[in-house]
């Protein structure tokens, strides 16, 4: 049996505030009312013969400039329209480039969410430091304009006449498996399915307790030296904890961990599958640590992703690169 063999056993201890619907409505009628202003400029030294690559911005929430790659293939690789891809980042300062899943013939959209390299010109929390910035006001947390950066990625691509509205994905590991998760509730009405590795974000406080790797010790540091606040940290970490989003995702979705994780607890992996609504399939992979068993897991999320995304190029035999951590 595995050191974290119980780990499906484990009970969360967060509770769901009866204003958290009312609370991501409002953010979202202030994102409606911010035009989304797109800019797009092609790369060509980043290009390559099958894939475009594209260097992006869009106006996010509080009027924050959000910049971000975009690679889609060219015409003669590929047949559009093509179905859009968000490939969501980890806990790192630089987004992810997804030229691979462009050359399986996707649409793909690499965010950078603020704080991030060329995003952090308004808000620049720095790494460490996202985790716990204003971590005790929902309504100035880092994770508040984040969460919004990600789903505003997805409006981006439905603004591109390439791309094909009804079939739009997301994936990400670490922190991109919590963006995967909160942008696939945010944007319920648009997401045709999801891929969530060692998704981060999910129980925090239980997280913190369960491990003392980082990012999650920013919290117990930040509790070192405040320990009167947890409370009120407790509170605000409620309305953006993922478990507390994934009872809004409908559409189907892939989440995979490995027991052996001591930055992310598979624990909070399998409170997240149980309280999802839709279609879940969970994959849990022995002795493997963060890196949630990607060596076996990456040709399941292609074949996930291309099942219900249905790219042009999915049985061609092409691999996608690792996604970010």
């Amino acid at each position: 049996m595995s050191i974290r063999g119980l780990a499906k056993d484990h009970q969360t201890s967060v509770t769901r505030p009866a204003d958290f619907d009312a609370f991501w409505a409002a953010i979202d009628a202030e994102l409606a009312g911010t035009p989304l202003d797109p800019s797009m400029e092609l790369v060509p030294h980043r290009s390559a013969e099958a894939v475009e690559v594209y260097e992006i911005g869009y106006t996010s929430l509080d009027g924050v400039r959000i910049a971000g790659w975009y690679c889609r293939p060219r015409e003669s690789w590929a047949t559009g329209p093509y179905p859009g891809l968000s490939i969501v980042p980890g806990y790192v300062s630089e987004p992810t480039l997804p030229k691979s899943w462009a050359k399986l013939g996707y649409a793909a959209i690499g965010v950078a969410p603020r704080g991030k390299l060329r995003s952090n010109a308004q808000f620049n929390p720095g790494y460490p430091g996202l985790l716990v910035h204003n971590i005790i006001d929902r309504n100035t947390y880092s994770y508040r304009g984040f969460y919004a950066d990600a789903a505003r990625a997805i409006d981006f691509l439905l603004t591109r006449p390439e791309v094909d509205g009804s079939r739009i994905g997301v994936h990400g590991s670490s922190q991109g498996g919590a963006l995967t998760l909160t942008t696939a509730a945010l944007r319920r009405d648009v997401i045709t399915c999801g891929a969530a590795g060692a998704p981060y974000l999910a129980g925090f406080l239980d997280c913190a307790a369960l491990t003392h790797s980082y990012p999650y010790e920013e919290m117990n540091e930040y509790l070192r030296l405040y320990p009167e606040r947890e409370g009120v940290m407790r509170s605000t970490l409620e309305y953006f904890d993922c478990i507390n989003f994934a009872s809004r995702i409908t559409a189907p979705m892939l989440i995979y961990v490995g027991l052996a994780d001591d930055v992310v607890p598979p624990e909070t992996g399998y409170d997240l599958a149980r309280v999802m609504p839709g279609e879940v399939e969970f994959h849990a992979h022995d002795r493997c640590g963060h890196d949630a068993g990607i060596y076996w897991e990456m040709p399941k999320v292609e074949a996930f992703l291309a099942k219900h995304l249905r790219p042009a190029l999915a049985d061609t035999g092409l691999h996608a690169q690792k996604t970010e951590g």
